[in-house]
């Protein structure tokens, strides 16, 4: 075997010319050569469960067949693949699929923005359409957020580690409690979303709080870098109740948990709201980076060229986002989601019972959460442990090894994630889990 067809000379190589600010090789530290599926291969011919999927980008899994063919056929045809904000038919027949498939209240009044690729971009263009439209300049996010990492979405964004050495963010950003396992207010279950919906309500309305009225009020119904808290309905429904009567757009952040990922098409489906701004990135593009902002039109007063971006007219992304939203939208896809969701959490809360080092299994659909604790540490007011991240980190490193991709998320980076395909096997979650409850095991002998 030759030096090139090792990891370590890519991972060297890697090392030696790329940013410091690299996260994901240093979890995983190979250099992909093939990927089908739930599956990816490395430069040495090694198979791995992916259950990472792009963080959650690839709802269809690696290389789906009719995706790949359709966008073959726009190349072998000379399609013009970048268009800036032109239209075309495969365009149009992307926009006329996202409105067929939106609450008929807001498809019906409605306009859809096309950004620069990343969902970071179109939370920039949120925020910058509703200050626009509303002439104000504060607002609302929520503790525990991830929106992106340019300057404007990172100001919405709950983390710290990524903020610390940042100056200078938009200024007028308030960071409110979002209902979580651990309590947001020192409660436990509804007495923490009571409070949390108290805490909303009342500040908004409060003539003393401090804080004028907002431009919007942005969060994810599940909140994903954040740990996976999957909002609860009445907190869902008080954010929207309260921002409907005071007139503040409710910008609803699906990058990462909409398009299926939730079981629903979007995750805010299950408090069965309309919010006025949807953001949409990840799974939209079928592989291919899109992202675009989908929003009420009465919010449509912006001017030409207020937002703009070089790459927003991806049209391999539209074709193949087009496939994604006809495939997921399918009778039964979707309840084949949440069946093997509930799959594997089940298997997860097994492995839970099993061990001391697992607090908490959560989420919707194929967004899980398994949130590791310290059970040597002191449990708090409600009996729940100390988060441990160490814990987490270890089962992540021996998952690798033994041939499955997962990521960490969440406060300490205690929670591992589940983003795999929603077009995964039984039989690979079966594996995946195998592999999962042998790491899990072995680390908890140590504590």
């Amino acid at each position: 075997m030759s030096k090139k067809d090792t990891n370590q000379y890519y991972i060297t190589r890697q090392d030696s010319t790329e940013s410091n600010a690299r996260s994901y090789p240093r979890k995983f530290p190979f250099a992909l050569a093939k990927a089908k599926g739930s599956w990816v291969e490395d430069i040495e011919g090694n198979k791995y469960l992916d259950f990472l999927c792009g963080a959650g980008t690839l709802a269809l899994g690696h290389n789906d067949d009719e995706v790949n063919q359709a966008m073959i056929s726009l190349i072998h045809e000379d399609f013009p693949l970048h268009t800036l904000d032109l239209t075309t038919p495969v365009k149009d027949e992307f926009v006329q699929t996202v409105l067929a498939h939106l609450p008929k209240e807001l498809a019906e009044n409605c306009k859809i923005q096309f950004c620069s690729p990343s969902g970071t971009d179109a939370t920039d263009a949120a925020l910058k359409l509703c200050k626009t439209a509303t002439g104000r300049q504060n607002v609302i996010a929520f503790q525990g957020g991830f929106h992106g990492m340019g300057h404007g979405a990172l100001s919405c964004t709950g983390n710290l580690g990524a903020k610390n050495k940042v100056q200078g963010l938009i200024p007028g950003v308030h960071h409110f409690p979002y209902p979580n396992y651990r309590g947001a207010f020192g409660l436990k279950g509804d007495a923490d979303t009571d409070a949390c919906c108290a805490y909303f309500e009342n500040t908004l309305r409060d003539p003393e709080s401090g804080i004028t009225k907002p431009a919007a009020v942005i969060l994810e119904p599940i909140q994903g870098e954040g740990g996976v808290n999957p909002a609860p309905v009445k907190f869902l429904q008080t954010v929207r109740r309260v921002t409907q009567k005071l007139d503040i757009p409710m910008i609803v952040d699906e990058i990462q948990c909409g398009m299926g990922r939730s079981g629903k098409l979007f995750a805010f489906e299950y408090a069965g709201i309309v919010p006025d701004v949807i953001l949409v990135s990840k799974a939209v593009g079928g592989s291919q980076p899109l992202s675009i902002v989908i929003y009420n039109k009465k919010l449509d007063t912006w001017q030409p060229g207020a937002h703009t971006g070089t790459f927003r007219g991806n049209q391999l992304a539209m074709k193949a986002g087009t496939i994604v939203l006809n495939r997921v939208t399918k009778p039964g896809f979707l309840s084949e989601v949440v069946r093997k969701g509930d799959k594997i959490m089940a298997r997860m809360n097994e492995i839970k019972s099993k061990t001391s080092i697992i607090g908490d299994v959560r989420g919707k659909g194929l967004m899980i959460g398994c949130e590791f604790v310290n059970p040597k540490g002191k449990a708090d007011s409600n009996g729940i442990l100390p988060r441990n991240g160490d814990a987490a980190a270890k089962v992540q490193k021996l998952c690798f090894e033994n041939k499955l991709v997962m990521e960490k998320g969440g406060r300490d980076g205690s929670v591992m994630r589940c983003l795999c395909a929603l077009t995964v096997t039984d039989s690979e979650i079966d594996t995946a889990m195998d592999i999962f409850e042998k790491a899990v095991l072995a680390v908890d002998k140590e504590y």
